[in-house]
């Protein structure tokens, strides 16, 4: 945010003898007076009131105008409330302390740490960040590209980006998610050639996002292929009717087509023609019904990034010589965790699908960073896959025999509906 937003927030500096409260507050001030604030995170929550997890608060433009963005996470669902700067600070104020322990304020210069301890002593800290500003780049050296445009208006509605000097540009504390947004475009843009789906005549592509959330990625596969001059028709699926009002709300605001958001649940979804089926971060087992429902539609493109890995652990039985090793509970989960997606990914091969599981974004950017990326194999690659059909699901059953497993969803979700569609349908234009 540009500095004279907030120049009216400056207030004179607390004494020395001033409640840790008081003095941390004037620092938030003179961040967001300066245009030095990146974020501030409130966790640690307090009371009876343990659905709440934390509260992150952010300065963003409202229709030109100052304003603080308050996100509330809770175990199931987030809100976001926009205060004016000075009703946000107030609030702020009243939270420190009584309803989170712990205030993290993050600025382009310093880390300030805020604690309160069970005995109610208030502690503060400040750690100056060392920010070396990198040599200009060499004549040969050329700008990162991205697939997606931060110019276009509908990452300003979705507050990745604001305007700063009248020009777009990424908020700060945004740059992360903004990196996994092109990085997941990257590799889309990769299955979408391997798929064939740019070829002469292709029509309209269909996708469906389930687990959409507030919708970034499912924007992002709708503003990517228009780019590409192709035909998207996007769906995105979100169980929480808040974040699907918001998402449709900023599809009206910006007048956008072939882009749409329903409530429902990937479990209950009615199989329709698809070309591209992406599930991220769906919770176990919905994870395989997402594939499931990719493997059903005939969709040419499978993308999911599995989490919560629940189904498989309590039913392994550990052969002798893994004992050892598994005996150490973090060893355990990661075993399940591979065992599950290696099952997973020679499904959807014995399907007729070329499978890879990969690390798609770098850890330090979000722990859940594996990818399951499946493309329906074509001509004489789809009848190679098939003549090793029987050898496949083979391997599924040795794998499931030493280590005693007994079911795994997506095996039976395949066996309960037949094979899937051995093509799919052709595009709706």
């Amino acid at each position: 945010m540009a500095a004279p937003l907030f120049t009216s927030l400056v207030t004179p500096p607390p004494a020395a003898t001033a409640p840790v409260s008081e003095r941390f507050m004037h620092l938030v001030r003179l961040a967001l007076a300066g245009g030095q604030f990146g974020k501030l995170l409130l966790s640690g929550p307090v009371g009876d009131d343990a659905d709440v997890e934390r509260l992150t608060v952010r300065a963003i433009e409202l229709r030109g105008e100052p304003a603080l963005s308050f996100l509330w996470r809770h175990r199931t669902k987030d809100v976001t409330k926009n205060h004016t700067p000075e009703a946000g600070l107030a609030e702020i104020g009243t939270l420190l302390g009584a309803r989170f322990r712990n205030a993290h304020l993050h600025t382009a210069a310093e880390e300030v740490q805020f604690a309160v301890s069970r005995k109610g002593r208030e502690t503060l800290r400040v750690t100056r960040v060392d920010a070396v500003e990198a040599p200009p780049p060499a004549a040969h050296d050329k700008a990162k590209h991205r697939p997606l445009d931060i110019a276009q208006p509908v990452w300003r509605a979705l507050g990745l980006t604001h305007l700063v000097k009248e020009q777009p540009a990424l908020v700060p504390a945004m740059a992360r998610k903004w990196k996994q947004i092109n990085r997941f475009v990257e590799i889309l843009s990769a299955a979408v050639d391997e798929a064939g789906l740019k070829a002469p005549g292709a029509g309209t592509i269909r996708v469906a996002d389930f687990g959409s959330g507030k919708g970034y990625l499912t924007f992002a596969v709708h503003d990517w292929l228009q780019a590409q001059g192709l035909t998207p028709r996007v769906t995105g699926i979100e169980l929480r009717d808040d974040m699907v009002r918001l998402c449709n709300a900023v599809i009206d605001g910006e007048q956008l087509g072939g882009i749409r958001f329903d409530q429902g649940d990937v479990r209950t979804q009615a199989v329709q023609p698809l070309d591209v089926m992406i599930a991220l971060h769906a919770c176990d087992i919905a994870t395989d019904h997402a594939l499931h429902v990719g493997l059903q539609s005939g969709a040419r493109i499978i993308m999911s990034s599995p989490c919560c890995h629940k189904e498989l652990r309590p039913q392994m039985t550990l052969p002798a010589v893994l004992r050892p090793m598994l005996q150490h509970g973090i060893h355990l989960g990661q075993e399940a965790e591979m065992v599950t997606d290696s099952l997973r990914a020679l499904l959807l091969e014995s399907e007729g699908y070329h499978t890879q599981v990969f690390e798609f974004i770098a850890l330090e950017h979000t722990s859940k960073n594996k990818m399951i990326l499946a493309v329906k194999a074509q001509g004489p690659a789809a009848q190679a896959l098939a003549a090793r059909r029987l050898e496949l699901l083979a391997q599924v059953a040795e794998i499931k025999r030493f280590y005693g497993l007994r079911e795994q969803r997506l095996e039976q979700l395949l066996a309960a509906a037949g094979p899937a569609t051995a093509s799919p349908m052709p595009p709706q234009v």
